[in-house]
């Protein structure tokens, strides 16, 4: 039988990448990224933070992760697996509910049940509790049957609660909890800094929390906390339990020229730390997540939330972004 001499397919070219299609804004490229790679939650957070979306459907996307106690789980936190509800992963939901007005009424009166079940007798909230299925957890996630309480989560619960003016029992022993942590901090691991001023920067006693976020950004300056000159990494110490290039910035610390941690920093060191953050968007659009790769579906989830702080933070500081 002749051949029928059909011509080959002509061969299809790979898609172009972002930059490939000429210069497009710092937005343009994160909202690309988000779309292809993020989970449906920081989708719908970008639609609301950047394009005017309503935070009807953040709330839906967040509900799947709730859990019958009051708790979230089902990975919120991505370093943390497994569907039990965790301190982490609750912390973590109040953030996006913070973000779209939605922190209060009936939605604050589960969570802080949640919360007074699973605090210490002083109210701190531990950063894991162990569960029955023995779900994966990154290594620097330590998930022990009786944990002690950390201002690590604490504190920024804490903030938030004060910010959206919710009132319950456990918030009086947990106050009292971050007001001590915060105010005895001697040597702090850069991330119990951070917690520390999240606190602060709501907490009712305003003169207090001035004093005590003054005596804080000492600290972090002389214990060289914080990276001043991002050319010049080396003269500030990796933290405990952090790999090389885990470092905090001013920016991590005040991610609002609002916060009590802005008068730690000049204005130089902050435009610096700034020019840094903004510099770290990736080829994709995204920023890198900045700490240890221990699992790639982990890695990959929290680049979605990190894109959006980075995005937040910038804004705040006003810097374009197209």
């Amino acid at each position: 039988m002749a051949e029928t001499g059909a011509s080959p397919l002509p061969a299809i070219p790979p898609p172009a990448s972002p930059r490939a299609q000429g210069p497009r804004s710092p937005l343009a490229r994160a909202e690309h990224f988000v779309w292809l790679t993020a989970r449906v939650l920081e989708q719908r957070l970008f639609a609301h933070d950047f394009r005017g979306g309503d935070p009807g459907p953040v709330e839906t996307a967040l509900e799947a992760y709730r859990n019958d106690d009051g708790g979230y789980g089902h990975a919120l936190e991505p370093d943390l697996r497994g569907q039990a509800s965790q301190p982490l992963h609750t912390a973590h939901a109040l953030r996006v509910l913070d973000a779209v007005g939605r922190c209060g009424g009936q939605r604050a009166e589960r969570v802080c049940r949640y919360l007074t079940a699973v605090s210490t007798p002083d109210g701190a909230l531990p950063v894991t509790r162990a569960d029955r299925d023995g779900a994966p957890a990154a290594p620097f996630l330590p998930v022990v049957a009786d944990p002690p309480g950390e201002l690590l989560v604490t504190g920024p619960v804490v903030g938030l609660l004060h910010r959206n003016e919710v009132w319950h029992a456990w918030l009086f022993r947990a106050t009292d909890f971050c007001w001590q942590a915060a105010e005895s901090l001697g040597s702090p691991h850069p991330c119990e800094a951070r917690a520390a001023v999240a606190f602060l920067d709501t907490a009712p006693d305003r003169p207090r929390a001035r004093a005590a976020a003054d005596r804080l950004g000492r600290l972090v300056r002389e214990q060289r906390l914080a990276v001043l000159d991002p050319d010049d990494l080396d003269a500030c110490p990796v933290p405990a339990g952090h790999t090389p290039g885990e470092h905090l910035f001013p920016h991590d610390y005040a991610r609002d020229p609002r916060s009590l941690a802005r008068a730690w920093f000049t204005d130089d060191e902050m435009a610096r730390s700034l020019d840094f953050l903004a510099a770290g968007q990736e080829d994709d659009g995204g920023w890198p997540v900045r700490r240890r790769r221990w699992a790639p579906v982990p890695a990959l989830e929290a680049r979605g939330r990190v894109t959006l702080e980075a995005l937040r933070t910038l804004r705040a500081y006003g810097r374009p972004l197209g």
